[in-house]
């Protein structure tokens, strides 16, 4: 089996990262309306989006012969949304190749978000997930993700505020 290799990514990295996020949201095509998939397809194809999302965050990726595998964001404090308050941290656009799971690779990622968020002394990261996401909403429970609430829907699915706070981490 070859080596994982996991580092922070450059943004030559993007054409990479983003059709692994379509590549790994696929599997969600038929748990969706058709117009639902086709608003999250064109969000994960979104090159703009993408770009901003890494300019903000620290993305990290997991690669194996110089083909990436997975990725996620951690976006610092200071960067809020209609979800996320202004003085947290949040994770977003974890995904994986579904030829590589079961390897350890999500929780890695969380893992290098986490550790990321300890040394910028942030108090506590959230993120968001959907009902559809199954093994998804385990990892961060497993990690220590407490649910804060429910959120208005999204793509017409259940979704869910989670948030770890890391003051009890780094005491």
């Amino acid at each position: 089996m070859n080596k994982l290799n996991y580092r922070k990514a450059d943004i030559e990295d993007i054409d990479q990262i983003r059709a692994l996020h379509v590549k790994a949201y696929g599997q969600f095509a038929d748990v969706l309306s058709p117009d639902n998939w086709a608003k999250m397809l064109d969000n994960m194809e979104d090159l703009k989006s993408l770009r901003e999302l890494m300019l903000k965050s620290f993305t990290y990726i997991c690669e194996i012969d110089n083909k990436i595998v997975g990725a996620i964001s951690l976006v610092p404090r200071g960067n809020p949304t209609d979800i996320f308050m202004k003085d947290w941290s949040y994770i977003r656009k974890l995904g994986v190749d579904p030829e590589y799971r079961g390897r350890g690779i999500a929780k890695k990622l969380v893992l290098e978000c986490i550790s990321e968020a300890i040394a910028l002394r942030e108090s506590r990261i959230a993120l968001h997930t959907s009902e559809f996401m199954e093994s998804a909403k385990a990892l961060y429970e497993n990690a220590g993700f407490k649910m804060v609430r429910e959120l208005d829907p999204i793509f017409g699915k259940r979704y869910w505020l989670y948030k770890l706070d890391l003051y009890n981490l780094t005491t």
